[in-house]
């Protein structure tokens, strides 16, 4: 009669016990290594994780945080990776029981592709791995399971996505905004500054300069020149051309006020944080709206990027639940 065979999980449990007993032998009262988690009948080492940690460790350390916000990166950090190695030790196994391979010749053609669109020699890519804290073969090897990933998002996510005209339709009725037509001003500015704190008379001061200003623009002198010549934003050299906004990257104060304008028209005098200001709109550009057939293809990519996240993460977490998943931390 023939012995039965043991779940790998159950050696798992052996190694734990084995380092533990090592350590009471040794008289250490830590252990070199142990399982920090258990998926289906493969395991984790602690060594595994803390190699996957390392480059991250030390980008972490060279920042320089505060010891709490370390610690609690740190722990975020172990706790993210640990689930990503899980994550991959599962679809490892989902590709090997579905016959999903990536062979060397594959992984040695997406290395080449890689470093053809980064201008690297092999030199070059060794020496940018050394950086990042990752030897060739442990980059070989995240390759080939990157692509291992993709193989299987392949098979068991993409193939089963359809996206239809009426998909598209109804995200461009519902997204309609982003699409339409976009109106840029743009803006020259005078500013006449108030000190931090000012006394009446200072502020005084500033008042009466910025209004004689505006008073010579009424008479017809030229904005840009009078912005030269007075101003004291650091645009004044460039005649106080701020350059082109939409409304909605300009403060409530200008975007209230520059809505009100029409082209080659000048402001009131405002009261801002820096002192008083006087806008100019020099001019509106328009730019046209698209219609659906224009952003049809880039529709269908953004609705099939994320129904692909979506799905992904679905199926990631359905695997999970059929899965023996057990994590000692």
């Amino acid at each position: 009669m023939k012995g039965r065979s043991i779940p790998i999980r159950h050696f798992c449990f052996l190694f734990i016990l084995c380092g533990l007993a090592w350590g009471a032998v040794s008289g250490y009262a830590e252990v070199v290594d142990r399982i920090v988690a258990i998926v289906n009948d493969d395991c984790i080492a602690l060594s595994e994780l803390n190699e996957a940690l390392k480059p991250y460790v030390e980008q972490i350390r060279g920042a320089h945080y505060p010891p709490e916000v370390e610690r609690e990166m740190f722990f975020k950090l172990r706790q993210d990776m640990l689930n990503k190695m899980i994550d991959q030790k599962l679809t490892n196994q989902e590709s090997e029981r579905l016959n999903v391979v990536v062979d060397d010749r594959e992984v040695d053609q997406q290395i080449e592709r890689i470093k053809s669109e980064h201008f690297l020699t092999d030199e070059e890519l060794r020496k940018s791995l050394e950086t990042e804290g990752y030897a060739l073969e442990e980059y070989r090897k995240r390759i080939k399971e990157q692509m291992l990933q993709m193989k299987l998002i392949n098979i068991e996510v993409r193939s089963k996505i359809a996206i239809t005209e009426k998909d598209i339709r109804d995200y461009y009725e519902a997204h309609k905004t982003d699409y339409q037509g976009m109106q840029k001003y743009h803006l020259r500015t005078i500013l006449i500054r108030v000190p931090p704190s000012p006394s009446v008379d200072q502020r005084k001061a500033a008042r009466e300069k910025i209004e004689s200003i505006a008073d010579a623009l009424k008479s017809g002198a030229a904005f840009d020149e009078l912005a030269k010549q007075y101003s004291e934003d650091g645009t004044a050299a460039e005649g106080g051309d701020l350059g082109l906004f939409t409304l909605d990257e300009l403060s409530v104060q200008f975007r209230d006020t520059v809505a009100l304008m029409a082209e080659g028209q000048i402001s009131p005098v405002l009261e801002t944080p820096q002192g008083y200001q006087l806008l100019m709109l020099e001019e509106i550009k328009g730019t046209p709206g698209k219609n659906l057939k224009e952003v049809s293809i880039e529709i269908h990519e953004r609705l099939y990027r994320e129904l692909v996240e979506e799905k992904y993460k679905a199926w990631l977490k359905a695997l999970r639940e059929r899965s023996y998943v057990k994590v000692i931390l």
